[in-house]
């Protein structure tokens, strides 16, 4: 396998020296990528080298080394965003346009890695329960004793929410609300975002967490719309801190052979064109508060959003992990 890495990595460089391409390594699945980059090819005449990689990036990035044929790393979540960073594997952007284009809090401080779009980590409530919900906090009242479902709780999905609560609530007040939340779960975690809503609707549970756009997504699927239909979207914490938000991203691989072609597809993807390219295809809200919403997700409303610099939240990584093993959260 590293022998195959090697041999693909040389073939990439040795491409680039005589064509005007980027190449991509992406946690995001092609079809989501594939007009944000058709529309980019046909403006500038580079064409874009897309590998897709469901796991496993920074690992291939550490073997490849300096040979690596990676430009731009495409990525979900800031825990990966945040472990490329902390394992050398980027390099900072100087871009006056990325800076203008996407809020401070949905970048890196030291301009290694930018947010493109951001995913509200929303609670779903049967339409069918008794209960009222605001917060997350709430999803550990005693009164949800055996009516929530959530997939693992070391996904990073959660542990970014829990990393959000940890830095709002405190250590402690994490621990107990981690605790009581266990406390309340119907069923061992599993399953993905999806999975929580069709619990709900089959009436194994009565509330879950998930990212807004699985609900979108499920709303324009002819079989699982039925799911969707079964539940109310709370945007939690509207008094408070607001509701956790995390991202896609995009960041500069630190042997980049294609720095340029890469920064110019960077700044493309923050632009209007492509911020409104990229949102709506994959009903996400775009880091840019200029652009319009899909027309799913605008039926839900403005919402007040967490600000909190995503890189202090991804700070609380490595200890809510330890914690969520300590109290056994998955078994």
């Amino acid at each position: 396998m590293k022998f195959f890495f090697l041999i693909f990595g040389f073939l990439f460089v040795y491409s680039n020296i005589f064509a005007n391409e980027v190449n991509v390594y992406s946690y995001r699945k092609p079809h989501l990528v594939a007009p944000l980059f058709n529309k980019f090819e046909k403006d500038t005449g580079i064409k874009v080298n897309t590998v897709f990689a469901e796991k496993g990036i920074v690992q291939r990035l550490k073997n490849e080394g300096k040979n690596s044929p990676a430009d731009l790393i495409f990525t979900v979540d800031i825990g990966r965003l945040d472990d490329l960073k902390n394992n050398d594997l980027l390099q900072a952007v100087n871009s006056n346009a990325l800076n203008k284009n996407i809020p401070d809090f949905l970048r890196d401080k030291d301009s290694m890695w930018f947010g493109l779009t951001s995913r509200a980590r929303v609670i779903v409530i049967s339409k069918k329960s008794k209960h009222t919900i605001k917060n997350y906090e709430d999803l550990a009242d005693s009164k949800f004793k055996g009516k929530v479902c959530i997939r693992s709780a070391k996904h990073p999905y959660m542990v970014g929410l829990f990393s959000s609560l940890s830095f709002h609530l405190g250590e402690d007040q994490l621990k107990s609300y981690l605790t009581d939340l266990k406390s309340n779960l119907v069923r061992k975690p599993q399953g993905n975002d999806r999975a929580q809503v069709k619990a709900i609707y089959s009436g194994l549970c009565e509330v879950s967490v998930i990212n807004h756009y699985y609900l979108a997504l499920m709303l324009n699927d002819k079989v699982q719309k039925k799911w969707a239909d079964s539940v109310n979207v709370i945007f939690p914490n509207q008094s408070t801190f607001g509701t956790h938000m995390n991202i896609s991203g995009v960041a500069l691989a630190k042997n980049a052979p294609n720095k340029k072609n890469a920064i110019m597809l960077m700044e493309f993807l923050s632009s209007p064109i492509g911020q409104s390219l990229y949102s709506t295809a994959n009903n996400e809200y775009p880091v840019n508060s200029k652009i319009d919403l899909s027309d799913t997700i605008v039926t839900w409303g403005n919402f007040i959003k967490d600000q909190t610099a995503l890189s202090k939240i991804a700070s609380f990584r490595k200890t809510v992990i330890k914690i969520i093993d300590d109290l056994n959260i998955n078994n």
